[in-house]
């Protein structure tokens, strides 16, 4: 397994991919002075006897009650179990593990006040393969996360609940057979670990990550279908991409034109086709695509830079001993990001399941009805097809903006919010839900083409459709679909559609 280290401020992408994969994960010790010296401001603050927010006042609305030196520390265990207040079913162990190395780089760059001790505690639980128990729901994005990471919170305290691997216990039990100490908070510590993204920003990258995939899966599938409907690669040609001058489409066109190239199959209609245009599913590839991976690539921009940031309050600045108190905890950036890659998301699923409309109709393949020899004793893909639009429609739904909802909270102190939490949950099973339409998408794609034998696709093409034989036979006679449909999914979603195209070059995201 890969071993990472993560140095505050500067961790990119791919690694934080590898973070979500499941790396093993170790803070930069050059950031250990940082951490100490912003730890010492905060003794420094105190030590001067006035009020400041988070460190020695209540939090939100009640900001203004003045809290005595002997309760700071139960004011900040205070505020962690009172703000653990979560439902809904546990989020993800790979999620909560990119969550944790978010916090960790967050808190390392010394702005926060934490103690060293409790980086080493962060530390150790991604080391241990110790999982707080987050549930779900509870966040709407501002102040930070604020019930995820109190949960988080807890379980560094000792108190709620540990995934040890993938079996669930009570935290101190957890801690202790790792030998491990429940943290005892300093001030400003509490309010330092629930305030932040880290929870909407790890769902949002998740799906980012898993994004990609469906992305190079779906310009391979694309591909694949244009050949089973004899299409045409002419909307392709780099020249007609240029003079518009969207980045992505040039490289989404440039794509299919190198998947296809060498192809039989094409070669075999380039003079005397009766049809002069192929439908938007084929002929508009490179223009909905390239959308996509544009809008992809600014939630990536968007989300490295806030997967890099400081997010909580107040912040410590120790060169001048003054704790200011902002609002960097609003996650509007996270929520806007999540909304672009949901819209993303839906249209290369609904893109893909127009494509295999086109398929199983034989007035606009050519093929026979349903992809099948013998239509009428046989269905072949008429309810795989019908399965496809209703995933579409489930992701149509759920691609509404989150980012435009707000409720006020606090006792209206917090009165604008992000949703960003909202944004991000939904992404998972977005992804999910496309993965699976192209993933039919793949398989009427390789039906379709096997009747245009003995005829071949090109190289790349060829190699995808061995790929889905070595799982799916052809279908002849009507047989229990789902199995099939479970193979396409997990080859879709490994990834293996993308690597199977190995000398084809496919555009990236999330570099």
């Amino acid at each position: 397994m890969t071993k990472l280290t993560l140095k505050p401020g500067q961790v990119g992408l791919a690694d934080w991919r590898a973070v979500y994969r499941g790396a093993e994960t170790r803070l930069d010790p050059a950031a250990q002075p940082a951490i100490a010296e912003s730890a010492a401001a905060v003794a420094r603050i105190l030590a001067k006897g006035e009020p400041v927010y988070g460190i020695n006042t209540g939090f939100g609305k009640l900001a203004s009650v003045r809290i005595e030196a002997g309760d700071l520390a139960a004011l900040q265990r205070n505020i962690v179990l009172s703000h653990a207040a979560g439902v809904g079913e546990p989020t993800p162990i790979p999620i909560v593990r990119l969550m944790l190395a978010l916090k960790l780089a967050s808190l390392a760059q010394g702005a926060s006040g934490v103690q060293p001790q409790t980086m080493a505690l962060l530390e150790a639980l991604l080391a241990e393969g110790l999982t707080p128990v987050i549930p779900g729901q509870g966040s709407v994005g501002a102040s930070g996360d604020l019930a995820p990471l109190a949960h988080m919170a807890a379980a560094m305290i000792g108190v709620g609940e540990i995934f040890v691997g993938t079996v669930r216990k009570p935290a101190a039990e957890a801690l202790a057979e790792a030998g491990l100490q429940p943290l005892v908070l300093g001030p400003k510590e509490g309010l330092a670990l629930l305030n932040g993204t880290q929870f909407s920003t790890a769902h949002a990258l998740a799906a980012l990550f898993e994004a990609e995939v469906l992305f190079r899966s779906a310009l391979v599938t694309g591909a694949l279908s244009t050949e089973a409907a004899k299409g045409s690669d002419t909307p392709f040609d780099h020249r007609i991409h240029v003079l518009r001058r969207q980045p992505g489409q040039i490289e989404a066109a440039d794509a299919l034109r190198g998947l296809m190239a060498g192809s039989a199959i094409r070669a075999s209609h380039l003079k005397d086709d009766a049809r002069v245009q192929d439908p938007y599913c084929l002929r508009c590839q490179p223009q909905v695509m390239g959308a996509a991976l544009d809008v992809l690539r600014q939630a990536a921009a968007t989300l490295a830079f806030e997967a890099n940031g400081v997010s909580d309050n107040p912040l410590i600045f120790p060169d001048t001993d003054e704790a200011l108190s902002g609002g960097n905890f609003h996650a509007e950036p996270v929520a806007f990001a999540a909304d672009m890659i949901a819209l993303a998301v839906c249209e290369i699923g609904s893109l893909a399941e127009r494509r295999v409309a086109m398929l199983v109709d034989p007035a606009l393949s050519g093929l026979p009805a349903f992809l099948t020899p013998k239509p009428g004793l046989n269905s072949g893909f008429m309810i795989p097809q019908v399965t496809a639009a209703a995933l579409v429609s489930e992701n149509k739904q759920k691609a509404y903006p989150a980012s435009v909802d707000s409720i006020p909270t606090s006792a209206n102190q917090e009165d604008h919010v992000s949703m960003a939490a909202h944004g991000a949950r939904r992404l998972l099973g977005m992804v999910e839900n496309a993965t699976a339409v192209v993933g039919i998408e793949l398989l009427a794609a390789a039906q379709g083409c096997d009747f245009h034998a003995p005829l071949k696709s090109s190289a790349p093409l060829e190699a995808v459709r061995a790929l889905v034989r070595s799982r799916v036979p052809h279908l002849d006679d009507d047989r229990h679909f789902h199995p099939d449909i479970a193979q396409a999914l997990e080859l879709v979603r490994s990834g293996a559609v993308a690597q199977a195209v190995a000398g084809a070059a496919l555009p990236g995201i999330a570099e």
